[in-house]
């Protein structure tokens, strides 16, 4: 059997995608999974665009991989660089043998012995296309629920590496979720650009969660990343009653100014972003809320800085996702007037950070001694187990693969950052 290597840069939608060529190759060709790239006889790079870092980070790796790799071994590039940049991949890098974009990754059979292959069409619907079934997690499932994005943020890359919105039937969803959770995936992770805006022949977001919620075997459910302008009273209270969906929200923030926010293209105010998660805090006291934002976009004033500070202080976030807007091809953005300087960026994702820093270590500490239901589902290094409370926080015990796919009761003894430390109590 021939041996294949995969390295993923980006998203969950990506992580989602590498399983499905994992799936497509082994148990469609003659191919098995190898984590030595000096092994393989077919190295793929699944990439993002979402920032400038994960483009130079490709051809770095090509570079890398090119002097590394076996005699006679075939290089591809897949994802969202490969939509958007195509045939320009191969000619910077000749080493490169195909390409295949974010919306035809049902094709990678097709390409696998094309020398000089790109399909990249972004327009290609594979959205009943039955994959391979293969999950790096034997206890949690992630299923696509909508391919692309209709949102047309000045700033944003991903409706040109992805394509339009296309929602997956609800049925073939359940159906995935169904056989996940009857091998063993007792967490279903639900993904999409923007899940909360699914619909399938007048089927909502919170109508699929119910559907989902009705699989027996299923105990917990996750979603991303749902979009503020979609967080109707239904979602919420949805989110806030079914108990197996988990505690834990997403809600992209990008600025706190509503000046930006509208030449951003959000499609929301600062005023419903705090009114939806000040109503999500009222009915989840619990509730553990995230967020992405985006510092020095063109024209953030300093008074626009201070309001996104405000969301911050307001809403006490328990993760930020916090970058500095970096100009993307093919986005309205890039060609604006009044771009940040440098330095004046630095400083405000330093502030940024700093504050977020010492409130994070107040949520933190405050966890001590507390009782979390943790499901288990990866084992670390040291003799640890791994896994998440139900509201997304990281947990982290002593024991072994025993407690995989299982539900305890932890104490926190030592909160950290990066993870919660306690012991199994039930």
């Amino acid at each position: 059997m021939k041996k294949l290597y995969i390295e993923t840069l980006g998203c969950a939608m990506n992580e989602r995608d590498s399983e499905h060529i994992i799936a497509e190759l082994t148990q469609k060709e003659d191919f098995r999974l190898t984590s030595t790239m000096e092994d393989a006889d077919l190295i793929l790079i699944n990439t993002c665009s979402v920032r400038e870092k994960p483009v130079q980070k490709l051809f770095s790796e090509i570079g890398v991989f090119a002097k590394k790799r076996k005699e006679g071994a075939k290089i591809g590039v897949c994802g969202c660089t490969a939509s958007h940049l195509g045939e320009e991949i191969i000619k910077r890098a000749p080493v490169v043998d195909f390409v295949l974009g974010a919306r035809n990754v049902s094709k990678i059979r097709d390409v696998l012995d094309k020398k000089g292959a790109v399909e990249v069409d972004i327009n290609y619907d594979e959205s009943s296309f039955t994959f391979g079934d293969f999950r790096n997690s034997l206890y949690k499932a992630m299923i696509n629920i909508s391919i692309g994005c209709d949102k047309q943020c000045s700033f944003c890359i991903v409706p040109h590496t992805r394509g339009k919105e296309v929602a997956i039937p609800a049925d073939l969803i359940i159906q995935e979720a169904r056989k996940a959770a009857q091998s063993g995936a007792k967490e279903i992770m639900l993904l999409g650009q923007n899940v909360n805006n699914y619909n399938d022949n007048g089927r909502d977001f919170s109508d699929l969660l119910e559907m989902v919620s009705e699989i027996e075997e299923v105990e917990r459910i996750r979603f991303t990343s749902p979009h503020p302008l979609h967080m109707d009273d239904k979602f919420l209270e949805l989110f806030a009653n079914n108990p197996k969906v988990c505690k834990n929200m997403h809600m992209p923030l990008q600025s706190g100014s509503t000046k930006i926010l509208k030449e951003m293209k959000r499609g929301y105010t600062k005023g419903w972003f705090l009114d939806r998660a000040f109503k999500l805090r009222e009915m989840v006291p619990d509730v553990r809320i995230s967020t992405d934002i985006i510092v020095a976009f063109p024209g953030e004033s300093e008074e626009d800085f201070l309001e996104t500070m405000d969301v911050i202080e307001q809403v006490r976030f328990e993760q930020i996702f916090s970058f500095k807007y970096s100009p993307r091809p093919l986005t309205k953005a890039a060609e604006f007037e009044n771009q940040i300087p440098k330095e004046i960026a630095d400083r405000r994702l330093s502030t940024l950070q700093r504050r977020h820093n010492e409130i994070l270590d107040e949520i933190t500490d405050a966890t001590k001694g507390r009782v979390f239901e943790v499901y288990f589902e990866e084992l670390k290094s040291g003799g640890r187990v791994a896994g998440r409370s139900d509201n997304g926080f990281m947990v982290m015990v002593e024991g072994s693969e025993e407690l995989l796919g299982k539900t305890k009761e932890v104490l926190i003894e030592y909160p950290r950052r990066t993870a919660l430390h306690g012991k199994v109590i039930d």
